[in-house]
């Protein structure tokens, strides 16, 4: 029987999905990641307002539903934590939440005739293809483009619906997942299958993954997800082992 992660733990994986994230160049001194609390249902845990790659332990905060943080705590939280409160609130199955603006994704999001498609292997999870969110359809024409309330987050929750990716017109992304690892897993591979698309694109017509593929595709990867997650640690312990002083982006 596997016993359930503690809150502790959560936060120290957390604190490796940001500095992996980092690394990967799908975070960069904005977006963030969170994790839905292992012990209430009804919070998550998120680091404070602060670059990914220098997220500490002590740096994890906890909020609610509303994206409110708890227990009295004053730090600042990310102004767009309602993106994680309102997916977490529709979407019981979702246990972590990337938000990123990896800049391969960004072009599709505002190229309506060019929708991001599973393209490569590693993308199963993308299904047919992302939906995008349309920031002023609920926001009006002058908004800032930033989820920054509950009825924004909540928008963005409802036209991601199931999927377990969406990107956000001319702003970036939110990739959803049960766990962790995997969530860091969809961020990573979006950006990779943005990239593999784009390049595709310019040599004729894509054959894409059908919706079966992709379903059956994501399964699996999903069920190898420890593979990925061991070899992204350890590239961020060999960096700290190696008197970087922290995680590093690639060159």
């Amino acid at each position: 029987m596997i016993s359930q992660p503690t809150p502790s733990i959560v936060a120290s994986m957390l604190v490796q999905a940001n500095h992996i994230l980092a690394r990967k160049q799908i975070l960069d001194a904005f977006g963030h990641v969170s994790a839905r609390h292992p012990e209430r249902a009804d919070r998550f845990l998120m680091a404070r307002s602060m670059a990914p790659a220098l997220v500490s332990a002590e740096d994890i905060m906890t909020l609610d539903l509303t994206g409110e943080p708890c227990d009295g705590d004053t730090r600042k939280p990310f102004l767009e934590r309602f993106i994680h409160a309102a997916i977490y609130k529709a979407r019981p199955n979702v246990g972590s939440v990337v938000h990123s603006h990896s800049p391969a994704v960004i072009p599709f999001s505002v190229v309506p005739s060019a929708p991001l498609r599973p393209t490569c292997h590693t993308a199963g999870f993308i299904i047919d293809q992302a939906p995008i969110f349309e920031i002023r359809e609920a926001a009006g024409e002058a908004s800032d483009m930033l989820i920054s309330s509950p009825d924004l987050g909540t928008a963005l929750a409802r036209k991601l619906g199931s999927s377990s990716v969406i990107l956000m017109r001319g702003h970036g992304s939110t990739a959803v997942a049960p766990d962790i690892r995997l969530a860091v897993y969809r961020a990573i591979y979006l950006e990779v299958n943005a990239r593999i698309q784009s390049e595709a694109m310019r040599l004729g017509p894509v054959i894409y993954l059908n919706a079966a593929e992709a379903a059956n595709i994501d399964v699996v990867n999903a069920a190898q997800i420890e593979r990925s997650w061991d070899l992204w640690c350890r590239e961020i312990q060999a960096l700290v082992s190696g008197g970087t002083g922290g995680p590093q982006r690639d060159a």
